[in-house]
């Protein structure tokens, strides 16, 4: 299976998809994991990366997706592998819809963690992080609206809902009932 999965900072989403990876037999490929390893590994991507960073600017979407571009060719995702983190706005799914169309491969689905703001912020709060303040989580949550609210319909036909509160692996049953159940 070919997934995207989209949630609010503190959805689950590296945890579901860890579980998801695992249980799907599929990578999970995450875009910071991506931003990490070429870094470190100084390739050219890496290194173009590393300037957006190093003075706090977004990463250029052309960057971003030349990762995933490398990742997506690599032999153990050929038949299916989890993004997580990308895409994260329409001309990122567009660039996706690309890479695919020139692969002749299509997603399987778009699986959304859905979780009230207010657990959301509970959940993060409860990290304990420095950056983890209610002022900063509820910001972040305003971004990622701003961002995800034109993927969701971008992905309508895709697109796979999950409540993502409560025990972890009821979460993940209902994501696999979920990308399993039939699409109309």
């Amino acid at each position: 299976m070919r997934i995207i999965l989209i949630g609010p900072p503190g959805a689950g989403k590296g945890t579901q998809a860890v579980a998801l990876s695992e249980r799907l037999g599929v990578p999970h490929i995450s875009t910071g994991d991506l931003f990490r390893d070429h870094v470190a590994r100084r390739t050219p991507l890496g290194q173009e990366a590393q300037r957006y960073l190093d003075t706090g600017e977004l990463v250029p979407d052309h960057v971003t997706a030349g990762m995933v571009r490398e990742r997506l060719a690599l032999p153990d995702a050929r038949d299916g592998y989890l993004l997580d983190g990308f895409p994260r706005t329409v001309p990122q799914a567009q660039e996706l819809a690309a890479m695919l169309t020139a692969t002749g491969t299509a997603l399987d689905a778009v699986l959304e963690l859905s979780v009230p703001e207010e657990v959301v912020v509970a959940r993060l709060l409860g990290r304990g992080r420095a950056d983890d303040t209610e002022e900063i989580i509820r910001n972040r949550q305003r971004v990622y609206e701003k961002q995800t609210a034109p993927l969701l319909a971008y992905y309508a036909d895709l697109l796979v809902t999950v409540p993502a509160d409560g025990p972890v692996p009821e979460i993940t049953a209902r994501a696999l009932e979920g990308l399993s159940a039939p699409r109309v």
